[in-house]
């Protein structure tokens, strides 16, 4: 009897539900890439002479990732200093170009200390875990990488309703009544939600939390660089909420996560969070990119630049009869039923705009959607023959 893994049967499971996906690298990282299927272990081979796709689906979003200064300073690092870490931060991995950035973090987010880790997942699993907290309470569309920490942590998890302070407090009033030990409480929630594109409502979850003294934990993965110091910083709560949590690999255009918080919060963490503690720190060239990219997005027009490109791109949608969903630069537009997500998806690839469908299980059953994202450096061209390909393919699959 073989005590192994039948790993083509799992994988012929996954195709039989349509989860099964597939790698397909781009030629560069931009608002237009050319794209290849998955050569599997083959070097992937790009036609030169092919059109590229307009790309609607990074999260790229201040369009950093290809700038020359932040490349310039990757390199300027990495000449300068070294190309790795070379060690837990623990250990000899600890540099001036960590301090650094962790300096202007803490600055952007109007707190005492940040620490960064090799990426945002990693953040999330390593801080929570190390809170040990014992009940979580934790909004229901929050992201795989908290949903994770939570589990890892060992807490009792509640779930509440989607960016429902009422729901938040009606269940902490439940777990109150059924407990009467001192327990540790933390209420974690994204501001900013990558699939809905929606903005949590802070300060009444907020008020929630601080009614039983619970600790307040704030994702801004897709806010950070996009709003003045998040969300958090936008509704002047730094005050309010203990651990701020934000990535290093979207809006940034580097690699990385981080969390920030008052002194006692970071040098804990630093202490106890095994996803920072046992990994080799964070590259220098990545730290140093990503400080680059924070001093153009604090410095420069970006942030507006998108909101506008996104703005432009809802009003069209909208005004062709798509949903579109949320309220930010992100912009889910829904369909429904998965297989037209699907064909729809394809018919704007056949039209050069790559804007994935998603579907479940990451959105549930008849909520599948197109995730559409613009970055700063789409022009207005762009944007229009993004319009004109989601009416002619809408048209062409019968949603319109």
């Amino acid at each position: 009897m073989g005590r192994g893994f039948d790993l083509e049967a799992r994988l012929q499971s996954r195709e039989e539900r349509g989860l099964r996906r597939e790698l397909a690298p781009v030629d560069r990282i931009g608002p237009t890439a050319r794209r290849v299927p998955d050569p599997g272990a083959d070097v992937p081979a790009f036609d030169a002479n092919a059109e590229g796709l307009l790309v609607f689906a990074t999260n790229d979003y201040l369009g950093l990732a290809g700038d020359d200064r932040l490349a310039e300073a990757a390199a300027r690092i990495a000449h300068e200093f070294s190309t790795g870490a070379g060690a837990s931060r623990l250990v000899v991995g600890d540099t001036f170009v960590h301090r650094d950035l962790e300096h202007a973090l803490a600055k952007s987010k109007e707190t005492k200390r940040a620490l960064v880790f090799s990426s945002g997942y990693a953040a999330n699993i390593g801080t929570i875990t190390a809170l040990a907290p014992d009940v979580v309470f934790s909004d229901e569309l929050n992201h795989a990488s908290i949903i994770d920490g939570c589990r890892l942590s060992d807490a009792e998890i509640k779930v509440y309703d989607h960016c429902s302070a009422t729901d938040l407090r009606a269940a902490m009033d439940r777990r109150a009544c059924e407990s009467d030990e001192e327990e540790s409480w933390l209420v974690v929630t994204d501001s900013v939600f990558s699939m809905d594109g929606d903005i949590a409502p802070l300060s009444t979850i907020c008020s929630a939390a601080e009614h039983y003294g619970a600790w307040m934990m704030v994702d801004e993965a897709h806010a950070t660089g996009v709003y003045d110091g998040g969300v958090v910083g936008q509704l002047g709560l730094e005050d309010r909420v203990h651990i701020q949590l934000g990535t290093l690999s979207k809006a940034l255009g580097s690699q990385g996560g981080f969390v920030a918080g008052n002194e006692t919060l970071i040098e804990y963490i630093a202490n106890t969070a095994r996803s920072f503690v046992f990994s080799t720190g964070l590259a220098p060239p990545a730290a140093g990119a990503a400080q680059e990219a924070l001093r153009i997005a604090q410095m420069t027009d970006r942030p507006r630049t998108l909101q506008d490109r996104a703005d432009h791109l809802r009003s069209g949608l909208k005004d062709l009869g798509f949903e579109v969903l949320g309220e930010t630069h992100i912009l889910p537009v829904l369909i429904g039923d998965r297989e037209n997500a699907v064909a729809l998806d394809e018919a704007l690839r056949d039209r050069g705009v790559l804007a994935p469908a998603i579907r479940p299980p990451t959105v549930p059953e008849g909520m599948s959607r197109l995730r559409v994202a613009p970055t700063a450096t789409h022009t207005s061209e762009q944007l229009d023959r993004c319009l004109d390909a989601f009416e002619a393919a809408g048209e062409e699959v019968g949603l319109r």
